[in-house]
């Protein structure tokens, strides 16, 4: 069921050079001179997270008087032209420095601020954790803002939305490790974006930097535009600064899947060494269990073998599930809390939306999906890792994979960011 569209609006994402902090003054002009630009046939500005002084602030003391003249100047942009800027700025609150996002209206007044409440590895030094889970009203409508990290945990999105965002913005900073300098990677640019908005049914919006500060923290760039139905409008390259500009439809009243789950399974929880599981899109044949003796596999599943399934649930605490539960970007999360670890999904998506949702939901819950493809007639795995380690194609009607729980268990992604902890913290807030 799609929403219906009240209004369409100008976007612009701007991706930025990245700048050490010791380099803001300096940088200070070319930033507005950019978002001036951008706002002169814009409704919306959105610049990256830290744009205000920096990203990597370090523990000397700041100077404010600088961030809050650049504010200043957005400000005047932002009335001047009648555009709401969303940009990325240090912020003072509480006696304490956050990660925030500062949402500027069209008439120049401070519409809110949203703080970053998933911090992401080093940030933790030298910013606090936001305290609050809401959208903000602006004069081109009810945004919901997340800041980077924020993106990889779906329930944060999900609830800006179900409390009235009809957009979702994120100002961000998506480092990359380099591991290909040939092609620059990273799950919220490659996958989760598109995630986002496909599973709340709202537009997405990412303005993130390119180069790296202090030589040490690389970004990879790819500042995207998506539309309601997950699909990227527009998208920037890897390494330059540019803007990208385009419409997007707001639904005035989203619809996004939503269907929590209803129970937990009896049993969520069974310590067990790695082992092998095998499977099949295709009916298993009578012969299986000479098969598994041949895999060294303890299991073997497929999509209508009920009984195989019910096996696989009793040993291991897995849960099958179907696309309404997945889709959900909450439907998982009570299975997740209650330990289970692995998930048999069989879908009636596009084979697409199927791999990405299987990737995402791995790597964002921390768990073994096993996906049961029903249009493309494949079976696959995916690890925690959101990588898929093994699938059927052609005449390999049974592949099989290791299943191993301790890799559930750790949910720290990066030093001090820990999927489970953040999930129990916006349940909190929810």
């Amino acid at each position: 069921m799609s929403a219906r569209v009240s209004r369409s609006i100008r976007v612009a994402a701007v991706q930025l050079e990245a700048h050490d902090r010791a380099d803001f003054a300096r940088r200070v002009d070319a930033i507005v001179t950019a978002v001036c630009d951008a706002a002169a046939d814009a409704d919306l500005v959105v610049l990256p997270e830290g744009s205000l002084p920096a990203y990597v602030l370090g523990s000397a003391p700041l100077d404010w008087a600088p961030v809050d003249a650049a504010v200043e100047r957005l400000r005047e942009i932002a009335r001047t032209t009648e555009t709401v800027i969303v940009a990325g700025a240090a912020a003072r609150a509480d006696g304490t420095v956050r990660n925030s996002a500062i949402v500027v209206d069209s008439d120049g007044s401070i519409a809110g601020r949203a703080d970053k409440l998933f911090l992401w590895h080093f940030d933790r030094r030298w910013f606090a954790r936001g305290q609050r889970l809401a959208p903000i009203r602006t004069s081109v409508g009810t945004l919901g803002i997340l800041i980077c990290a924020d993106g990889r945990i779906p329930t944060i999105a999900s609830t800006l939305v179900d409390r009235g965002a009809v957009a979702l913005v994120m100002p961000t900073a998506w480092v990359t490790s380099g591991r290909n300098p040939t092609a620059l990677d990273n799950v919220q640019a490659d996958l989760l974006a598109r995630v986002r908005a496909y599973e709340n049914r709202v537009p997405f919006i990412a303005a993130n930097k390119c180069g790296s500060e202090l030589g040490m923290v690389a970004y990879c760039g790819k500042s995207q535009i998506v539309d309601a139905h997950g699909e990227i409008v527009a998208i920037a390259g890897e390494r330059r600064a540019e803007t990208l500009r385009a419409r997007i439809d707001l639904p005035e009243h989203p619809q996004p899947h939503r269907a929590p789950l209803r129970r937990l399974p009896a049993n969520t929880r069974r310590d067990c060494e790695p082992l092998r599981i095998a499977i099949s899109f295709a009916p298993l044949p009578p012969d299986i269990d000479e098969r598994l003796e041949v895999l060294d596999a303890r299991y073997a599943v497929a999509p209508d073998d009920e009984p195989r399934l019910s096996t696989l649930a009793q040993g291991i605490g897995a849960f099958v599930a179907g696309d309404e539960v997945v889709l959900d970007p909450a439907g998982l999360v009570p299975l997740r809390q209650a330990g289970v670890a692995l998930v048999a999904w069989a879908s009636d998506l596009e084979p697409t939306w199927v791999e990405r949702f299987a990737r995402a939901r791995a790597l964002e819950l921390r768990l073994y999906v096993i996906a049961f493809d029903r249009r493309a007639k494949r079976a696959f795995a995916v690890d925690p890792d959101g990588s898929v380690i093994a699938g059927t194609f052609g005449g390999f009607a049974i592949a099989s994979f290791s299943f191993d729980r301790r890799k559930t268990t750790e949910t720290s992604v990066a030093p001090g960011s820990d999927v489970a902890r953040a999930l129990e913290r916006v349940e909190a807030l929810r």
